[in-house]
């Protein structure tokens, strides 16, 4: 091959896409399918438990890498009840600097009545990955909400440090039109560098946040903290406006989901998480 159709391979590589929409709705006492669309590496599959719809997403590319692109919709009609879970925790590898950065965007919209919990298992992002990641839920007044979205910097058992990276995560909620929560995380450069910044994470390597609304988020919040005494983890949260936001700070995404783990068990009424975060 020549040095010119080489560079011209190198610079043509193939990019994963996917979408998957799911659109859940109450007939009498269950929550059931509504409608499904699966394209390219998304896929979902449905585990049968008792009591609340449950949903499964698996990205068959294996990764995410730079220029990537996948997208879900949820949708939940009055008094549906769903919970969405994905099937390992995703990995983020290095891209190219000229690559544009993987493109995640996650809608979920319920309607009067409705619960849902988005329950992605950790993003492990690898030294020189690239993303850019954004979360919108729309919620009807009298519905609820219960999700997190965690960030593991590099593999810290195998010894990775995280150098160059490229990220932008952003979570969006808006109740009844009204934008209740904008949270942001931006880094661009030597993360290693920000993270140890105290106002960051202080040296540590993996964070979570953790968002609860509903009528009774406030409630909860003992509960929440209670829970966090004794692990491994900084855990702080607080509670204003029908809206619960917990922050974890973690040294490995180990000790960060032994802490999600506490908080999700002190939020969601003794129910058993999903299947695929107990293997």
């Amino acid at each position: 091959m020549s040095t010119r159709s080489a560079a011209a391979f190198r610079s043509d590589l193939q990019r994963a896409s996917g979408s998957l929409g799911i659109a859940i709705v109450r007939r009498g006492d269950a929550s059931v399918l509504a409608d499904l669309r699966q394209v390219g590496c998304l896929k979902a599959r449905f585990p049968r438990p008792a009591g609340w719809f449950e949903a499964v997403s698996l990205n068959s590319s294996g990764g995410v890498a730079g220029g990537d692109r996948l997208d879900i919709a949820l949708t939940l009609g009055p008094g549906a009840r769903a919970c969405i879970a994905s099937q390992a925790a995703e990995r983020f590898y290095r891209s190219r600097p000229a690559d544009p950065p993987a493109r995640l965007r996650t809608e979920i919209a319920l309607a009067a009545g409705a619960a849902a919990e988005w329950l992605p298992q950790e993003a492990i992002l690898f030294d020189g990955a690239a993303l850019d990641r954004r979360l919108s839920v729309d919620l009807a007044p009298g519905s609820a909400f219960l999700g997190v979205e965690s960030l593991v910097f590099g593999r810290t058992a195998m010894g990775e440090r995280i150098g160059a990276l490229r990220l932008a995560d952003t979570i969006r909620v808006r109740r009844g039109g009204r934008l209740i929560l904008h949270d942001a995380i931006r880094l661009d450069g030597d993360a290693a560098s920000a993270l140890a910044r105290p106002a960051i994470a202080r040296g540590g390597g993996a964070v979570a946040t953790l968002i609860h609304i509903a009528p009774d988020a406030a409630d909860r919040l003992a509960a929440l903290r209670d829970a966090w005494q004794g692990t491994a983890a900084e855990a702080a949260a607080s509670a204003w406006d029908g809206m619960l936001l917990g922050r974890i700070v973690a040294a490995d995404g180990a000790f960060l989901r032994a802490a999600v783990l506490a908080g999700l068990a002190a939020l969601r009424d003794g129910r058993p998480l999903p299947r695929v975060w107990q293997c």
